[in-house]
Order: structure tokens, then sequence, then C-alpha cells
């Protein structure tokens, strides 16, 4: 009786320890699953760069705009839009019927007024008349001579002149229509064809980081990859309407783009080559997350160049380093988490 007892009480201790083993393999299991899932990614080596961006309008370095000074209808305009014209030309005429009846009205005066001029001078020898007589009639002529000097200029003004050598590269206007003075108004655009520019306008919390000299890269819809350009001015004195600065960015000669084109510019103003290169996602205050034995690292690193995607790891991390692609906010060092298609292989996704 005492040894089936006995057998009888190492058998329950056996099944008591088996249960205890499966309870605490439970919890444990259960506690592992109930950490959170993780994915781990590689840092890559590249090029990092940092941008400003731009938005700006293709133009010749050598241009200017012909307007109107004159409210008037057009009575000629040259068919020379593509063709090269020399300074002073005549690009189109204005009416100017009211000027030159004004003209002929003030030439008939200065005739009767240089007439009575003449005999006074006449009756002034013969002591007939006084000479602030004379005086008198030579102000008058004086005074008619400047006002035909000045319709004459107007009439000068209501003729279109090229103001350069150079090429027409657009003409707005037709014989019949009426010219604008405004600055939407102007009639021809005379310039060289080469060499261009960009006028971007840069926000000016980032007109600081832009030095003449920089690299810049365009970008059209109507052109396959990037083109180059080249930080060549910068102007002094922003817009506080619009909060930009205007930048000048030259552009080759084998440029592709042309004159009107609206383009988008990325400024480089600063550059790293063999960069090691984090995703932006992984980099939470200043640190990033590796896993070791199932549980969060903490790893303090140094940021450089910020992109949209990447950022530069200037100190902190070494290469070859698995670390969290994107911890929550709530991740902290030490916690338990588990590691995305495990146990297989803990396979780095390359950002």
């Amino acid at each position: 009786m005492a040894k089936a007892r006995s057998w009888l009480d190492g058998s329950n201790a056996l099944r008591l320890a088996l249960a205890a083993g499966l309870l605490l393999a439970a919890v444990l299991w259960l506690r592992w699953r109930a950490a959170p899932i993780v994915d781990l990614v590689a840092p890559a080596t590249g090029d990092a760069a940092e941008v400003v961006y731009a938005t700006g309008v293709v133009e010749p370095s050598l241009w200017a705009k012909v307007v109107a000074l004159a409210r008037k209808r057009i009575t000629e305009i040259c068919d020379c839009e593509g063709k090269e014209v020399v300074k002073g030309e005549v690009l189109a005429r204005l009416d100017d019927a009211e000027e030159r009846a004004l003209l002929a009205e003030l030439d008939a005066r200065r005739a009767t007024i240089a007439d009575d001029v003449a005999r006074s001078e006449k009756l002034v020898q013969r002591d007939v008349v006084s000479r602030v007589t004379l005086d008198e009639k030579r102000t008058q002529l004086s005074e008619i001579n400047a006002r035909i000097i000045a319709v004459k200029d107007r009439i000068l003004d209501l003729e279109l002149r090229a103001p350069m050598t150079g090429v027409v590269l657009r003409k707005d206007g037709e014989v019949g229509e009426v010219a604008g003075i405004g600055t939407e108004d102007t009639l021809f655009w005379v310039g060289q064809p080469r060499p261009l520019e960009v006028e971007a306008e840069v926000n000016e919390e980032d007109i600081a980081k832009v030095k003449v000299g920089q690299a810049a890269l365009l970008r059209h819809e109507g052109q396959d990859g990037a083109l180059p350009a080249k930080v060549q001015e910068i102007t002094p004195k922003g817009n506080p309407t619009t909060k930009t600065f205007r930048v000048t960015l030259s552009l080759p000669d084998d440029t592709p783009l042309m004159i009107g084109m609206s383009v988008e510019a990325n400024i480089v103003v600063k550059e790293a080559k063999g960069a090691l290169l984090v995703p932006a996602e992984a980099i939470r205050d200043g640190a990033v997350f590796s896993v070791e034995n199932g549980r969060l690292v903490r790893v303090p690193v140094e940021a450089g160049i910020r992109g949209n995607r990447m950022v530069e790891i200037v100190t902190g991390l070494k290469p070859g380093t698995l670390i969290v692609a994107e911890p929550t906010p709530s991740m902290v060092a030490g916690e338990r988490v588990r590691v995305r298609d495990e146990p297989g292989a803990a396979q780095a996704r390359t950002p």
C-alpha cells in the first residue's frame, strides 16, 4: 500500500510540473505574440544633397520689352517675329494724325510770329516801336518753337523702334488694334536667343543658404531627367509681398529649354559623397533602434543632410547595422519586439 501511494504521489507531482511547464510556455508564447512586429532595414551608401526649391521662367540674358507710350491705334507693324533687327529700326507706327494736325497749326503760327519779330526788329531800328515789344515777340517765338519740338517728340514716340540689336522673340499686335500702355501690353520682345537664364523665386527662409556659383538641377514636364544650371546672381532685396527673393540661374548654350518655359529648380546647397543613408522615418528623437536578442537597443546618431526620403548619418551608426525601419512613438529601449519573417532569416530591407 505504501509503495502504491508513493507511486501515485510521484505521478501527481510529474503531472503538476508538466502542467506548470506548459502554462509557463503558454505565457511566454503569449508574451512573444503580444510583442510588436518590426521591419529591419540596412543603411544604404550613396550621395546625399541638401537642396533649396525654387520656381522660375526661362528668359534671355539680354532682352527688352517694347511698349507704347500712348494709347493709340496701330497703323503699321512689321512682319518681323523671329527675325533679326538692328537698334533703332522701326517696328510699328501708331496713329499720329492728331499730333501732325497740331504740328501744322503750330508751324503756321510760328511763321506768323517770325514775321512779326522781323518787322519789329526793323521798327526798333527806326525807333517806331519799343524794344519791350520786340522782346515780347521774341518770347512768343521761343515758346512756339518749344511747343513744336514737344509735338515732334510725341510723333517720334508713336514710332516704336527696336531698343537693341537682336531678334524679335515675340510680337503681339496687328494693324487696327489699340496699343495699351500697361505692363501687360507689351507689343514686342527683342533680345538675343542665347545665352538663356532662369529668373527663379526662392522663399525668404531659404535664401541664406543660396550662394553664387552653386549648381542647380532644373525640371520641366516636357523634358526627361534633370537639366543643369548654375546660380549666377542673387537680388539683394526681396519681395515683402510674396516673401521671396529673385535668383538668376545661368543655362548652358546647349540647353533644350526655350524662352518662356516655366521650370522647377533644386539648388544644391550642400552635398556629401558616399554617405551613410537611412530612411527619414527610422530616426526618432535623435536616435535609431536596433534589435538584439529580441529587444530594442537605442542608438544615438548625428544626422547630416536631410532629404524627403533619406537622411545622412554622420556619426553613431556602423555600416551594416540593421535598424528598425519605422519605430512608433511608444517604443522604448529594452522593449521586446518581433522581427517580421522570423524565424526564417531577419532579412534586411534595403531602402
